[in-house]
């Protein structure tokens, strides 16, 4: 059967300072009344049960996941010891849903993207599935029809069209290009944004490790022989802390035969930074997005989010970040908000870890 496995180990600390280490951007509502994660939850009903929805998230994050997604079962939540990328973490799903189901397949999607039309996500699901039933061997992607010369995403290069309509083999995958590449992809139609959202066999993908990434794959096993004994914990905190920390794309992906990608039908955002709630939220006149109790003047091309019941007000800004929380605020420029990281290293280094 199908099951869902959803990714929510990360930080996202481009979302400082209302994203934290224990409240990151997949636990906030940062598009609609739902958080990330639930909204995540949210477009599996009617596809996949509660009891096949799998959470993969950090010992950190746990309780406040957990309080968020009651209708999961306690026992689906799985802790990662350690951040070790995406093929580790995949794998040890992988590993949980065989024990109770051996002919698991798994969705593996991340729990921080904003995806619409539901209908259309479980559509392109259903067609990933089938093509997964009909040769088990199959690793499929979902490519995102680009809209632009994205240099922030990785591409995917599609090839000769399968019997399934909207679906191709893949011809190779691309880094993050410079700009003057994107605009080639862009003009030439073949390619694909990589949403990083994936269909296949759990037994699968966890043979395609054990190919390409052997030692891995032996510290997974170590995992797999402990699950349900008295000491799964510290077998699962030694070994995974062994595994190389490597994302599937590299482990498998750019190495095996037999993939396929989907080609969305559906629209997709990454919010991978605050300029996202432009697209997500809308803007007024000015060109601004404005989330909370604010008084706008002169105010032009700006994201303001504020929080409880904070006034914020702006005079003669433009291009410009600004995000209260009870303890912190945001003044940033819109055009470096890259820069975030940066003074996320100074609030380091400044020992100031209460607000990290």
């Amino acid at each position: 059967m199908l099951h869902a496995v959803i990714m929510a180990g990360g930080s996202g600390t481009r979302f400082w300072p209302l994203s934290r280490t224990e409240t990151p951007k997949q636990l906030l509502r940062l598009a609609g009344e739902r958080t990330m994660i639930q909204q995540a939850v949210d477009r599996c009903r009617g596809l996949i049960e509660p009891t096949r929805i799998w959470v993969v998230t950090n010992e950190r994050q746990m309780e406040a996941t957990r309080s968020q997604l009651p209708e999961l079962p306690a026992d689906q939540f799985l802790s990662e010891p350690v951040a070790r990328n995406t093929a580790p973490c995949i794998g040890l799903a992988a590993l949980h849903l065989l024990k109770r189901d051996p002919e698991a397949r798994m969705l593996v999607m991340p729990a921080d993207h904003v995806i619409q039309p539901v209908e259309e996500f479980q559509r392109a699901v259903r067609t990933a599935e089938a093509i997964v039933n009909d040769d088990e061997r199959t690793l499929a992607l979902f490519g995102i029809p680009p809209t632009f010369p994205s240099t922030g995403f990785g591409y995917i290069e599609r090839a000769e069209p399968l019997a399934v309509s909207g679906v191709y083999r893949v011809q190779g995958f691309r880094e993050k290009p410079n700009h003057e590449t994107a605009t080639d992809y862009l003009r030439r139609g073949t390619f694909f944004w990589n949403c990083g959202i994936f269909v296949w066999q759990a037994g699968t993908i966890l043979e395609a490790l054990r190919t390409h990434e052997p030692a891995l794959h032996a510290h997974l096993q170590a995992v797999s022989s402990a699950i349900g004994g008295l000491d799964y914990a510290a077998v699962l905190a030694r070994e995974f802390a062994a595994c190389p920390g490597i994302s599937i794309d590299y482990a498998v992906l750019e190495r095996a035969s037999h993939i396929a990608v989907v080609e969305a039908t559906f629209a997709w955002d990454d919010v991978g930074s605050w300029q996202a709630l432009h697209r997500l939220c809308g803007i007024d006149a000015n060109g601004n997005t404005l989330l909370g109790k604010h008084v706008a003047v002169d105010t032009h091309d700006t994201i303001v989010r504020s929080t409880d019941d904070h006034l914020i007000a702006t005079l003669g800004i433009r291009n410009c970040i600004v995000v209260h929380t009870p303890d912190a605020t945001l003044v940033a420029d819109k055009q470096d908000e890259n820069a975030i990281k940066h003074l996320i290293e100074a609030i380091r280094d400044q020992k100031l870890h209460e607000l990290l």
